[in-house]
């Protein structure tokens, strides 16, 4: 699989904030084969790197107790001038949580509220390029905004991270907006108003790419995850939405063979 092209605006990294990291480490482990390397605490406060076939695809850090925050998975996008984007963010309808900073010898970064109320993570790029493997079985392989605020989420990321978008769906059951077109699109946007139950924000959701996703499912039952979504077929694949051992959600994806 050829490294992915990663534009402006397009998701370029993920990471989780997790109250248990070495639990989260052995799950993804053994669910999706990953590897692991420990950054220097002092510099990068013990940010842990996952791999997957030698290839960068998350990274893994500490959540406090004391923090107030869930346990998480993050979408970072990339932006080529992050205080120019975080100040396009507030002009436009969103908020900043972390304001931009730098992250030593690798980049920049900002986290950041969308117009519907969605944290989404900007990441500039330094010696830190983003993941390297997409779509593999055991890498990210789709990005998505679950909003409350759809219209408006739309023109937060037209404005503020450049998305051209195409209208996938416009009727009452499903609203649904890509970054990009088709085969070529690299993120969505769904309108998630008419579900999410109350006490749910707006939220960005990975999508990591399996072989067999019963087969999956099994394994991180075993590890102590949790089914939220159980596995269905879409015009997209099977999919399940998934929590590893400390609630994380997550959702996984396989492709089905293309009907003749």
């Amino acid at each position: 699989m050829p490294k992915p092209d990663i534009n402006p605006g397009d998701p370029c990294w993920i990471d989780l904030m997790t109250s248990d990291p070495d639990k989260a480490k052995d799950f993804y482990n053994q669910l999706f084969g990953w590897t692991y390397e420990t950054g220097d605490a002092e510099m990068y406060g013990g940010y842990i790197m996952a791999f997957k076939n030698e290839a960068p695809v998350a990274g893994i850090m500490k959540n406090d107790a004391d923090s107030g925050y869930p346990d998480v998975w993050t979408t970072y996008l990339r932006v080529q001038d992050i205080d120019a984007t975080a100040n396009a963010a507030t002009g436009h309808g969103g908020q900043i949580y972390l304001p931009p900073m730098d992250v030593p010898e690798q980049g920049r970064m900002a986290m950041l509220g969308d117009a519907g109320g969605a944290a989404v993570g900007a990441w500039q790029f330094g010696g830190h390029v983003g993941f390297q493997l997409v779509a593999d079985p055991g890498s990210p392989a789709w990005f998505e905004v679950l909003t409350r605020d759809y219209d408006a989420s739309v023109k937060f990321y037209q404005d503020v991270f450049g998305w051209t978008t195409t209208v996938l769906s416009d009727t009452p059951e499903f609203r649904y907006t890509t970054l990009g077109t088709g085969d070529e699109s690299k993120a969505g946007i769904l309108d998630a108003a008419s579900f999410l139950p109350e006490s749910v924000p707006s939220n960005w959701q990975v999508y990591f790419a399996v072989e067999n996703a019963d087969a999956t499912i099994d394994t991180a039952l075993a590890l102590g995850g949790r089914v939220v979504q159980a596995a269905e077929d879409t015009p997209f694949g099977r999919m399940a939405t998934l929590t590893d051992p400390t609630g994380s959600i997550f959702k996984i994806t396989q492709p089905l063979p293309q009907s003749s």
